[in-house]
């Protein structure tokens, strides 16, 4: 049996190849070795798997895409959480691109985005992903992304830039105010995304001028810091993968089309063609 899993900032999907060849379906917290120890994972699996550890003895291979599992030592954290639950399995740890990779482009070139609480942007050759200078994180970084359409949003909240009927609904939906932003920003854990989880509120105001003006500008500043970045960038399908390339797909689509950038697939999440791909590639 082989494990797959898809970590972002917010969740892990898991999906396992199941012996009568249905896959089974779980689901975690985000496991991200920037922000949780070795510990903290391992702990959180413990509590947050119970219905796929029973399967342990029969998983031979396991392979951990995620947000965060860029460099060795990141790997080795995650790795070592899941070998203490999973000791007789084969364990491989990856980025979250290269998941995304292999569940759009397949064994083609192209460039692959992620666009969900946070974004990022890889070149695939066919077999290997060739990182870019992006992926810095809500701080610095996350054009495109969740966590920057909540902060578009809660700043012109904060602000009053919002339309007057745009603002009260926001504020019937949040009740926010700026003592409450600040303590969820910069004193508890997971900023990005409780930031992210503003998002939601532009898709039920999404035929207003004033979302569709901020949709266009978010994704216009991802054109232009993340795929305008590679000269070839006009020459090679570009794939989406994230709920809110999925959802805001036809503004994704817009202005993607304005700037040359051929678009090819838009996923929401990559876990199913994720698992089609692993299990044909190792027979």
């Amino acid at each position: 049996m082989i494990l797959v899993a898809d970590s972002g900032s917010s969740k892990t999907d898991w999906l396992l190849s199941g012996p009568d060849g249905e896959p089974k379906a779980f689901r975690s917290v985000g496991l991200n070795p920037y922000f949780h120890t070795e510990k903290e994972i391992l702990k959180i699996l413990q509590e947050q798997i119970t219905d796929l550890l029973p399967y342990a003895p029969q998983i031979a291979e396991i392979y951990f895409f995620g947000a965060g599992c860029s460099s060795p030592d990141r790997h080795e954290i995650v790795s070592n959480a899941l070998s203490a639950l999973f000791p007789q399995s084969y364990i491989s740890v990856d980025s979250d691109l290269l998941a995304s990779a292999y569940a759009t482009c397949g064994h083609e070139k192209g460039f692959c985005c992620i666009l969900g609480t946070g974004s990022n942007i890889s070149f695939f050759d066919g077999e290997e992903i060739h990182d870019g200078q992006h992926g810095l994180g809500y701080v610095l970084g996350d054009e495109g992304a969740g966590t920057i359409i909540g902060k578009t949003l809660v700043t012109d909240f904060l602000y009053e830039k919002m339309p007057h009927d745009i603002h009260a609904k926001f504020n019937e939906a949040y009740h926010l105010d700026k003592e409450i932003v600040i303590k969820n920003v910069y004193q508890k854990p997971a900023a990005n995304s409780y930031l992210a989880s503003f998002s939601r509120f532009i898709a039920q105001i999404r035929q207003t001028d004033y979302a569709q003006a901020l949709l266009r500008n978010i994704f216009q500043e991802f054109v232009d810091t993340n795929i305008k970045s590679y000269p070839q960038y006009n020459k090679f399908k570009c794939h989406f993968v994230g709920s809110i390339a999925f959802i805001f797909s036809i503004e994704l689509k817009a202005v993607c089309e304005q700037n040359g950038v051929h678009v090819g697939k838009i996923i929401r999440q990559p876990i199913t063609d994720l698992l089609e791909f692993m299990v044909k590639r190792n027979g």
